[in-house]
């Protein structure tokens, strides 16, 4: 026979090992409610720090809807400076620019450069919010440096156009990508600019020119990915000895539909003089562009770097 009291802490035994059981599911179930609130929590920080990389999340300089010109290669070193101030959607940026274009060969070949400088800029809360800029509202950046190389395929004759290829490198020279002012990763594009001209004896509209512009836009994103766009673009421009008015649409088209879908409308007028030419311009934002952009400048020629060769 056992003794009472053995039977008595087997009891407490098995009661014990029960509880034990018990504990232990209890335990685990808390361990996988705190794994879920883990994964929650690291699902909304990725996804906090998802950042687009389109011109709709970024500043003005960033990636925008490409320039062209009107399908001309110059035969003089032309230098241009202008100032930029982009407003009325919640982003209120300035910034300079710079560009040199080089005949290496005069209406045939050239190298061209920009770089967009001194940019400051003030955001609302609720931009700073859309973009994750951790509640920065004002600052500073420096811009991407651009190099084109352009070369002329057709000259213009009675009937074919003038036909220009480019070809363009955008470095990852700019600041400031947590701040969403340019992106920290490089890009480039070709396109083909075709332009026709009608002259007329009227003083008044001497020269009637078309161009239009076709190409491919390519960036790096984040975490490798990469985004490829269609560009395109068109303007109309009238002339005289005098002035010059241009009216231009261009736009590009990603595949990421993050706001990489960009269009706008341009209107420049140019006053020519001998030496210089000095121009206002006003862009809107059509598409996946939130701004007003208003630019004045000057285009200096400058003396020959390279020999004027026979245009024949």
């Amino acid at each position: 026979m056992y003794p009472k009291g053995a039977l008595a802490h087997l009891a407490r035994a098995l009661d014990w090992q029960s509880k034990g059981d018990e504990f232990e599911s209890r335990m685990l179930h808390m361990k996988t409610q705190l794994l879920l609130i883990a994964l929650l929590v690291l699902s909304s920080t990725l996804k906090a720090q998802v950042v687009n990389y389109s011109p709709a999340y970024f500043g003005p300089n960033a990636n925008p809807a490409w320039e062209f010109t009107d399908a001309t290669i110059p035969v003089h070193t032309y230098f241009s400076f202008s100032e930029d101030f982009f407003f009325g959607f919640g982003d209120n940026t300035f910034s300079s620019k710079l560009t040199l274009e080089i005949p290496l060969l005069s209406e045939r070949i050239s190298m061209k450069l920009w770089v967009a400088l001194m940019e400051q800029f003030k955001v609302t809360e609720e931009v700073s919010e859309k973009r994750g800029m951790n509640g920065v509202l004002v600052g500073g950046a420096d811009g991407d440096m651009c190099i084109q190389t352009r070369i002329r395929l057709f000259k213009e004759k009675k009937i074919m156009p003038n036909v220009i290829l480019n070809t363009t490198l955008k470095t990852a020279s700019g600041t400031n990508v947590g701040k969403r002012r340019y992106y920290d990763t490089p890009g480039y594009y070709f396109d083909v600019e075709l332009g026709k001209s009608v002259h007329t004896k009227n003083e008044l509209v001497s020269e009637i020119r078309g161009a239009v512009d076709l190409g491919f836009l390519c960036w790096q994103g984040p975490y490798n990915e990469q985004n490829d766009a269609p560009m395109y673009g068109g303007k109309f421009i009238l002339s005289n000895k005098l002035i010059e008015f241009e009216n231009a649409i261009a736009g590009y088209k990603g595949w990421m539909r993050n706001g990489d879908n960009p269009l706008v409308y341009s209107s420049k007028i140019a006053l020519k003089a001998k030496q210089m030419s000095y121009y206002l311009m006003y862009q809107y934002g059509i598409r996946d562009f939130p701004y007003h952009h208003i630019r004045v400048g000057f285009t200096l020629k400058l003396p020959e770097i390279m020999p004027i060769f026979n245009k024949s």
